[in-house]
């Protein structure tokens, strides 16, 4: 066999275990999506939505978790978006082969691969065991720290794909820095940041583990931020282990909800990216 023609089959080898992993890969996918659909979607009816948690028997829904993930997730989204906004701006416009810069670039990479449990278990020694009990507040932080990162890392890059003549026209007109970074670089890579935001959400709501140690879950009704609160991806690891079959159904109905929030998140960051290229 001539080395064209071993070239062209090992090309071709390559080729088809490629397309032969994407394929399991793909299946596996939608063999995930499907069981939450069979499973999730007959659970799923307005009770979900307007019954909080109730005894077994009794029709309850998931009224409480929703809400108080949405709580929890909007106020991390509040902390950690400014933060990693202005870290990922410095990063972006200052720390670029410098000493800070390339630690703070370490330490966001660190965090951005860290085990969520870690964080939590850092968010119960920081927030939890000082203040005397779990709250919704030592949740958001924990999300917070989740989404960071995240939103860090986007910013840089999006901000690096900016073209230096902006900065340098802007510059030459005498603009101040400040006005150089909020007006031409931020605007420029608007789309990419919000990408990176909803991103970051994506990947905060279906965390459980930092919600364990910190916000713990509230089968009842509370929207005191001091106390433990309820939240969806607690609410579906509760009732997913329960004994009574309603329960066990609703874990899949909240399943099916974080599944499609997220992926209708994903699909939002990529319309949003498209429409900046």
């Amino acid at each position: 066999m001539s080395s064209l023609a071993r070239r062209r089959a090992t090309d071709y080898t390559v080729k088809v275990i490629s397309v032969a992993f994407a394929a399991l890969a793909l299946l596996l996918l939608a063999w995930i999506l499907w069981t939450l659909v069979v499973r999730g979607l007959p659970a799923i009816g307005p009770h979900v939505f307007t019954r909080m948690t109730l005894p077994p028997g009794a029709g309850g829904g998931l009224l409480n978790a929703i809400v108080g993930s949405l709580i929890q997730i909007g106020i991390a989204l509040a902390i950690g978006t400014p933060i990693g906004l202005m870290c990922g701006t410095f990063l972006a416009e200052h720390g670029k082969n410098t000493q800070i810069g390339n630690a703070v670039r370490f330490v966001n990479d660190v965090l951005l691969s860290a085990p969520s449990i870690l964080i939590g278990l850092f968010v119960y020694q920081l927030l939890v065991m000082p203040f005397g009990g779990f709250s919704g507040w030592a949740g958001a932080a924990a999300l917070a720290v989740i989404i960071i990162p995240v939103v860090v890392r986007t910013t840089e890059d999006m901000l690096n794909l900016v073209p230096i003549g902006l900065r340098e026209a802007a510059f030459a007109l005498g603009a101040p820095q400040w006005k150089v970074v909020t007006l031409i670089t931020w605007r420029a890579a608007r789309a990419g940041i919000v990408t990176g935001v909803l991103l970051a959400i994506a990947r905060a709501a279906g965390e459980t583990a930092p919600l364990l140690f910190t916000s713990l879950g509230n089968n009842g009704w509370s929207l005191d931020m001091n106390a433990p609160m309820a939240s969806l991806p607690i609410a579906i690891y509760q009732y997913a282990a329960s004994p009574f079959e309603d329960w066990v159904a609703l874990a899949w109905a909240g399943a099916l909800l974080i599944t499609v929030g997220v992926l209708t998140l994903n699909i939002l960051s990529r319309l949003v990216l498209a429409k900046m290229k």
